[in-house]
């Protein structure tokens, strides 16, 4: 079941990133303050999650979203866009369609809150799996990296 994540799965969507971190091959520490750290960033750094939730009520993947309102302009109707960020799908669960599920939420989700449009910075292993989900290579965006 894909639904929007509630601060009840805090320490499911840590538990999560804790895995991604893992899978990435960095080191990952024992940490008993992570989901509260993980809690405490949420607080101060607001996003919109969706979530995948399995038959039992353990979350099995994640994404989240961050949406950035336009400055206002007169005579314009109020307008906004969403970075998707951090999809992730736990090993077992991966292609059975529930990366594209989340992403097809995030996407009504954006619709429906009037976005513009949606991006996202795909690493090189997922840039067929947003492909796939509609996404387009895009040439008007500017980057300065440090």
């Amino acid at each position: 079941m894909i639904r929007e994540g509630t601060p009840q799965d805090i320490p499911e969507l840590a538990r999560l990133r804790t895995v991604w971190t893992a899978e990435a091959g960095l080191d990952v520490p024992v940490d008993p303050d992570f989901a509260s750290a993980f809690g405490d960033w949420l607080a101060t750094n607001p996003r919109t999650f969706f979530v995948a939730e399995s038959p039992a009520g353990s979350l099995i993947g994640m994404l989240n979203l961050m949406v950035f309102e336009r400055m206002p302009k007169p005579g314009k109707p109020l307008s906004g866009w969403v970075y998707l960020a951090n999809v992730f799908v736990l090993p077992a669960h991966r292609n059975a369609g529930v990366g594209g599920a989340l992403v097809a939420a995030a996407v009504d989700y954006s619709r429906r809150i009037g976005a513009a449009r949606i991006v996202t910075s795909p690493s090189p292993a997922s840039k067929s799996f947003y492909a796939r989900q509609g996404f387009e290579p895009a040439d008007e965006l500017a980057v300065y990296r440090f």
